[in-house]
């Protein structure tokens, strides 16, 4: 049993997460941009999610997201259960479509962490040796220009959802600036340079990219030929400052241990149990008091 999420109000993370057996269900493709793209604008609206930056590559995708309300879970079952359900049908399967071990949410502890994630997220395409540039991915990813600049209108797919549908016919999906940036203009640049710099480094390397049109030619139930190492750390915090990550990952480690002794005198039946602030699902499904807020 995987120890319990701390999700508290107004938390930066990078949510990833990764298609079944690492199979090419997310290839780019009018469907599959529509779906994900119309999904992810009704989660983000209806669960108060403000969205930094994102990539879809063939197998799994990246999210740098704020939560504000502490809704990262419910966003999340909304955002993946609708999606695998709607691309399940669109590829005509019925297996399961996401990876068995969830999804991962790496807390941002400060802004440059979040620049670096964000950094990372749109180079994701190239450091895979997937195409030169990452604006040349043929799939979606969101360009640093478009961070703190006009909504995207989205419209709601024609199949699978049906009509009349409860959900919107057209949605907007706005990129935001994260916190601790003192403009948009300086995110944008600063984002920009990081992914310049990445593309450069990357355009050293001695092979050659695959390229847009080989992407689109790959079949959604083959897989990459390399081996994915399994086993290894499964982080939840990350900072380049050694000391910040040092206190986040104190921090997460007193929650753990308080949340377990709250959990152990509710068992045995104890009054006034209060756990502490993060607690989500025992909040959300059952009603424990917290500490704080979130």
């Amino acid at each position: 049993m995987s120890p319990p999420r701390q999700v508290l109000a107004g938390s930066t993370y990078l949510v990833t997460r990764r298609c079944t057996q690492r199979q090419f269900l997310l290839r780019p493709g009018s469907r599959v941009n529509q779906f994900f793209l119309y999904l992810l604008a009704v989660g983000v609206r209806r669960y108060g999610i403000r969205l930094h930056a994102f990539c879809v590559l063939s197998n799994h995708y990246h999210l740098v997201l704020s939560d504000p309300r502490a809704m990262l879970p419910a966003f999340l079952q909304f955002f993946d259960g609708l999606l695998a359900r709607a691309l399940n049908s669109v590829h005509r399967r019925a297996e399961a479509f996401w990876a068995p071990d969830s999804y991962s949410a790496v807390t941002l502890v400060s802004p440059a962490d979040v620049l670096a994630k964000a950094a990372y997220t749109l180079l994701n395409p190239v450091t895979a040796g997937l195409v030169r540039f990452g604006r040349l991915w043929p799939g979606l990813w969101s360009a640093p220009d478009s961070i703190g600049g006009e909504a995207i209108p989205v419209r709601r797919p024609d199949a699978f959802f049906g009509a009349p549908s409860s959900l919107p016919e057209e949605v907007s999906l706005r990129l935001t600036v994260p916190g601790g940036f003192k403009s948009a203009e300086e995110f944008r640049a600063l984002l920009s340079a990081e992914l310049e710099r990445g593309e450069a480094e990357a355009g050293m390397r001695a092979r050659p990219f695959l390229g847009a049109v080989r992407v689109l030619g790959q079949r959604v139930m083959d897989r990459p030929k390399s081996k994915r190492v399994s086993g290894g750390l499964k982080p939840r915090i990350a900072s380049r400052d050694r000391w910040r990550r040092v206190e986040a990952l104190g921090r997460l480690v007193g929650f753990l241990r308080s949340y377990a002794a709250a959990l152990a005198d509710r068992r045995e039946g104890k009054l006034g149990v209060v756990f502490p602030a993060g607690t989500y699902l025992l909040r959300v499904h059952h009603g424990v008091v917290c500490a704080g807020a979130g």
